[in-house]
């Protein structure tokens, strides 16, 4: 098989997924591959809030036009960037064995969630994230930042932000696991949709890429994100909703816990609902049902006037 082209975003954390991908590939397969570097909007327009950049899938679409212009071969997401309906000429033949789902705290003192001084600043691009660390602790200055994991690390050490809130996965991937002053459980904050997980595009008519590629595939992981995205797919939501969620095998069930959240953290609802792994989609479907039930459709709804 030919050498392939793998897409990267250009951050340090992307170059990191794209070349451990490579060595996945060459390892499982013996097929060469290089890796071509491509600027996407998210990556551009690093200033403005990502509630205010609008349209999903900023973080994807160069990536996808580079695919369909054959200028690259494959492309690596992390999979909480990519939107959840597809277009039917891409595929995903691979959905790499998921890492840590958590989120972290990485202080410019060490403090924990929970010993930062009132009022601290704490930095964090996600909605998810400011919503739920609001209803934590909603003294907190909470406030939008963006940037690759570097920029943001340097931001609490000048002192701009006394902390910043990040995924763990990301730094464990970087080797700057020492830099986190607490993780935070699920329970405490639930991740995003996809967190911690790579997922890898093709075109979908690229049979031999695919065949390749599928090799790569971890099938616990692809149930946890199957379920995960259709969860979100019904709820009508992109990257930026306050939704969390995390699925994962225990007891050879699949088992999701997932909440939605009001953006000033005040109203908050939770659920959690098993399956076999077999049915996963309907899983999240349920899903979505039970958290609808318990008042998430309201807040969804107050968040999307609120963002206008």
């Amino acid at each position: 098989m030919k050498p392939l082209r793998i897409g990267s975003r250009g951050s340090i954390l992307a170059r990191w997924q794209a070349e451990f991908v490579r060595k996945q590939l060459f390892q499982l397969t013996g097929v060469e591959a290089e890796i071509i570097i491509i600027k996407t909007s998210g990556d551009k327009m690093q200033q403005q809030p990502l509630t205010q950049l609008g349209g999903k899938g900023i973080f994807i679409k160069e990536l996808e036009d580079a695919l369909l212009e054959e200028s690259i071969d494959i492309a690596v997401h992390s999979v909480k960037d990519v939107p959840t309906d597809v277009p039917p000429q891409f595929a995903f033949p691979a959905i790499c064995r998921r890492e840590d789902v958590r989120d972290c705290i990485v202080s410019g003192n060490g403090a924990t969630l929970l010993n930062l001084r009132e009022g601290a600043r704490v930095g964090t691009g996600s909605l998810r994230r400011q919503a739920q660390l609001r209803h934590i602790r909603p003294d907190l200055d909470v406030r939008d930042l963006r940037g690759n994991v570097d920029t943001r690390l340097r931001k609490v050490e000048a002192g701009e932000y006394d902390a910043v809130m990040l995924a763990k996965a990301g730094l464990d991937r970087l080797g700057w696991s020492h830099r986190i002053s607490e993780t935070l459980s699920p329970e405490v904050c639930m991740p995003a949709v996809g967190q911690g997980a790579l997922g890898i595009e093709c075109r979908g008519s690229d049979n031999e890429t695919f065949a390749a590629l599928e090799k790569l595939d971890d099938a616990e992981t692809r149930a946890a994100i199957i379920a995960e995205r259709t969860l979100l797919s019904v709820l009508q939501g992109g990257c930026q909703v306050p939704l969390g969620a995390w699925a994962r095998m225990e007891r050879d069930q699949l088992v999701l816990d997932a909440c939605v959240c009001s953006i000033d953290g005040l109203q908050y609802v939770k659920q959690r609902d098993s399956a076999p792994p077999d049915q996963a989609r309907a899983l999240g479907e349920r899903m979505a049902r039970l958290l609808i039930d318990a008042g998430a459709q309201d807040i969804l709804e107050e968040v999307s006037r609120q963002r206008g």
